[in-house]
């Protein structure tokens, strides 16, 4: 059985960070207020004239030589994001010549915070099917330019960043011993688009628009449909939460990541987290977390992983991985 496997991992935060005793003196709010509401200390903002897709590059640059693979045996690349560089072309298309791969096919996926679930889930099916090898996945926002800096609802939750995941062909025997993705689950559900959107775009209102979210109903419908989506994963899988090694989450909001893993009994040690450093990067988070996880020998090969992330729409998802 084709499987597809996490052969690689890269990440990249912009060099400046604003702490929250920064966010304090441009608006109304204050170190404490911040951290127990979010669990956020800091966040890394992309400086001017860095765009997505400079943030992007560095990542899939840093997979890729974390696999040992050359940017000429990739087929496609495929970037997550809510921030492109342009409304066209994609963004992809710009790593791909960064990473001067003259081959193959790239293409961005939005579905905004589930974006690199959703891009995961896209990638193992083309190499499942046969199409493709090697393909870069990647997360990557700059977040911080749909960003009201007077709205303290919004602007001291987002930061911006990349991570990457080089994905390539493998065999397996077709149980959950096989390394690689094991299941993904992909949900979506539009009725709720008006609570966590960008009010602009060049169909609506030919603008960019800022970030607006009601923050209360968010955090509930994202605390029972990561609960239902990582029950799914589990049973579709056969196992408990006691076979997961760890847990990756997006990094939105530390009192969600609390909620979820105390509904399923997952021990807080075995949650990745570092939406402390990074606040919500949208996309890019999941990735940066497992990137992070990897490169600090928390997550080692043969771990199984869950990783798991909710977004406007809403749109939500989890993917199982053995890496």
């Amino acid at each position: 059985m084709i499987r597809s496997q996490l052969v690689g991992f890269g990440s990249y935060l912009p060099e400046r960070v604003i702490t929250n005793a920064e966010m304090a003196k441009m608006v109304d709010t204050s170190d404490e207020w911040i951290v127990e509401r979010t669990g956020i200390r800091q966040r890394h903002v992309a400086a001017e004239g860095q765009l997505t897709s400079d943030l992007a590059l560095e990542a899939a640059r840093k997979a890729l030589k974390f696999a040992g693979v050359s940017a000429s045996e990739l087929d496609m690349v495929i970037v997550a994001t809510a921030t492109p560089d342009n409304t066209f072309p994609a963004t992809a298309t710009k790593v791909q010549y960064g990473l001067g791969m003259t081959g193959g096919f790239a293409f961005d996926i939005q579905a905004v915070c589930s974006g690199f679930v959703y891009a995961l889930a896209t990638a193992d099916n083309f190499i499942k099917a046969g199409q493709v090898r090697n393909v870069m996945v990647i997360g990557a926002e700059t977040f911080s330019r749909i960003l009201d800096w007077n709205d303290r609802t919004t602007c001291v939750l987002f930061g911006d960043g990349a991570g990457a995941v080089l994905l390539s062909a493998g065999t397996g025997k077709g149980d959950i011993t096989d390394r690689g993705i094991l299941s993904s689950h992909l949900h979506s559900d539009g009725k709720h688009y008006e609570l966590l959107q960008v009010k602009g775009g060049p169909s609506r209102g030919q603008t960019v628009g800022h970030v607006y979210m009601e923050g209360r109903e968010v955090f509930r419908h994202a605390v029972a449909n990561l609960t239902s989506v990582l029950e799914e994963t589990l049973a579709a899988n056969g196992i408990g939460p006691a076979d997961i090694d760890w847990v990756v989450p997006h990094q939105a909001n530390k009192r969600i990541l609390d909620s979820t893993a105390r509904k399923l009994n997952f021990p807080p040690e075995r949650v990745v987290v570092t939406v402390d450093r990074h606040a919500n990067t949208s996309a890019a988070s999941v990735p940066l977390a497992l990137a992070d996880a990897v490169g600090d020998g928390r997550i080692k090969q043969g771990d199984m992983v869950l990783l798991e992330a909710m977004g406007g729409g809403f749109t939500w998802g989890a993917a199982l991985a053995r890496i």
